[in-house]
C-alpha cells in the first residue's frame, strides 16, 4: 500500500521515495546540510517551550541532525526516531516506519516531532489527524516541511524547456502547501492553538545540475506518482540549465535555489488550554470602545 488512506489521491510514490532515501541513506551527512540547518531552527523553536516532555517521537530522522539536538536537550526523555528507509533508522538505532502508517498507542505520546518528511504524505490531513490521536493531552505537534514557493524557478525552466523542445511538459518538481493551507490542515485534524509560520532559504549553486544533484543526494528528489518513469532527455536537461542560468544567475554567474520552510505548530487538546471566549460573552461592547476612543481624541490625550 502507498497511501494512507483508500479514499486520498496518490500524488507521491511512497516506493520510489523509500528507495531514494536508502541511496540518501549510503551517502556523507555532509549532503543533509539543508536538514541540519532546518534541524538548528527546530531546536530554536523548542527552545521556547518551557516544559518537559518525557517521551518524544522523532519522523523522519534522516542523518539524525535533529535526533542529536533531541537527546541533549534536557527537557525531554526518551527519544524514538523513525524513518521510512530502514537504512537511516538502523543507523541511528531507531525504528523503520512509514508517516503514513504511525505504529504507536493512542495518547502515548508527549512530543511529535519532524523534520522535513511530512511533505512526501499523500494524506496531510490523515497523516495529522493520527499524529494528534498518538499525542498526550496537552501533547505538543512540532514540524518543518518545504513548502510555499520552493523550487519555483527549476519548475518555470523545466516546464519551458520541455514545452519547447517535446511540445509538452511533464512533472519535476512537486506541489507544496502554503502557509495559508498549513494553518487550516491543523484545524482540520483537531489541534489546538494552531500556528503556522514560514521561513525561506536560498542556496546558492553553481548550476542547475549541481542543484539537482544535491535534491537526489538529500533524498529529495522527484518521487510524484505521475513522473516519468524515464530518464529525462539530455536537451530539455541542458535546455533547462541553460535557462537556469540566464534568468537566475548572479553577478559571480551562480544561481540561487530557493527552499520555504513551513512550521507547523499545535497541542492536541486538553482542559487547561486557553480557549476564546464565546460569542457575546463579552462586557465591553464595541460601540463603548469607540466612543470612548473618540473622547480620548477630543481631549488631546
Amino acid at each position: 500500500m502507498q497511501t494512507a488512506s483508500s479514499s486520498s489521491p496518490l500524488i507521491f510514490d511512497r516506493r520510489a521515495l523509500r528507495r531514494q532515501r536508502r541511496r540518501a541513506a549510503r551517502r556523507q551527512p555532509a549532503c543533509d546540510f539543508l536538514h541540519r540547518e532546518v534541524a538548528e531552527r527546530l531546536d530554536d523553536r523548542l527552545g521556547d517551550v518551557l516544559r518537559d516532555f518525557p517521551l518524544a517521537v522523532e519522523l523522519g530522522c534522516h542523518h539524525g541532525a535533529l535526533s542529536e539536538k533531541l537527546a541533549a536537550n534536557p527537557r525531554i526523555g526518551t527519544v524514538f526516531g523513525c524513518d521510512i528507509a530502514p537504512d537511516f533508522a538502523r543507523a541511528h538505532g531507531h525504528l523503520a516506519a512509514d508517516e503514513e502508517f504511525l505504529p504507536f498507542a493512542e495518547n502515548s505520546i508527549d512530543l511529535i516531532i519532524s523534520n522535513m518528511a511530512l511533505h512526501w504524505v499523500n494524506d496531510t490531513p490523515g497523516t495529522l489527524a493520527q499524529i494528534r490521536r498518538c499525542l498526550k493531552p496537552d501533547g505538543l505537534f512540532l514540524a518543518a516541511l518545504i513548502g510555499g514557493e520552493t523550487l519555483d524557478a527549476l519548475r518555470g525552466c523545466f516546464m519551458e524547456a520541455e514545452l519547447d523542445i517535446r511540445g509538452g511538459a511533464g512533472a519535476h518538481v512537486s506541489p507544496f502547501i502554503d502557509i495559508r493551507d498549513g494553518g487550516a490542515l491543523l484545524q482540520r485534524a483537531g489541534f489546538a492553538l494552531p500556528v503556522a509560520d514560514l521561513e525561506t532559504v536560498t542556496v546558492s549553486y553553481e548550476n542547475a545540475f549541481s542543484l539537482m544533484r544535491d535534491l537526489r543526494h538529500m533524498g529529495e528528489g522527484n518521487v510524484l506518482a505521475g513522473r516519468q518513469k524515464h530518464f529525462t532527455r539530455r536537451d530539455v536537461m541542458m535546455k533547462t540549465a541553460a535557462l537556469y542560468q540566464q534568468r537566475f544567475s548572479d553577478a559571480d554567474g551562480r544561481i540561487e535555489a530557493r527552499f520555504d520552510i513551513l512550521f507547523l505548530i499545535g497541542w492536541k487538546p486538553h482542559a487547561s488550554q486557553p480557549k476564546p471566549l464565546a460569542p457575546g460573552s463579552g462586557r465591553i461592547s464595541l460601540a463603548s470602545a469607540v466612543e470612548n476612543m473618540d473622547e480620548s481624541d477630543e481631549s488631546g490625550c
